[in-house]
């Protein structure tokens, strides 16, 4: 394998928000403040929702706090399972109109209001997202040889000892927004 990195999520719907705060605190995590992010997600032309992810590039840009990050996302064992490469762009009027000349074409737009926290090695988010609901994000980057689907269960774990109720989405962001919004 190279020496790309691999980030490792996984996702759950949040059906008690005060009782995962008061989960998370009692473990020791303290969330940021709510931070707004404006992601816009791309994908490679002749991909389409419903094919699979898989081995297929895709692109975001994301604006937060008056700063637009450029990234590319490349699904290996699933969709939460991806090589990972991200930039600081200047302007993303101009980043926007040079994705599409790559080839990309917009997809869905997931706006979000997140809270973030870290606890051993894993990032710990809490995602309030339009037309959808909140979410806890759990990621860590796998090292060296490590398989994605072991870290998600390792993640996953822990999500469970958490002792809230989660319901463990296998989706992304993008694919929920964009069932949510095609079918209303």
């Amino acid at each position: 394998m190279s020496h790309e990195a691999q980030e490792v999520e996984v996702k759950y719907r949040v059906k008690d928000l005060a009782a995962l705060e008061a989960a998370l605190s009692r473990r020791g995590v303290t969330l940021s403040t709510p931070v707004r992010q404006d992601d816009q997600a791309y994908a490679q032309a002749g991909w389409s929702h419903g094919h699979s992810k898989i081995g297929v590039v895709f692109a975001r840009l994301r604006t937060q706090e008056g700063r637009h990050l450029f990234t590319v996302k490349k699904p290996l064992d699933n969709e939460m399972a991806c090589l990972e490469h991200e930039t600081e762009v200047a302007d993303r009027e101009q980043m926007h109109q040079a994705v599409i000349a790559m080839g990309f074409r917009p997809t869905v737009r997931v706006v979000k209001t997140r809270r973030t926290g870290t606890l051993n090695g894993t990032s710990i988010c809490v995602d309030e997202i339009e037309h959808l609901g909140v979410f806890l994000e759990l990621e860590r980057t796998a090292r060296a040889g490590e398989s994605g689907v072991v870290v998600q269960q390792r993640l996953d774990s822990f999500a469970l000892s958490l002792g809230v109720d989660l319901e463990r989405i296998t989706d992304t962001y993008d694919s929920l927004v964009y069932a949510a919004t095609t079918s209303a």
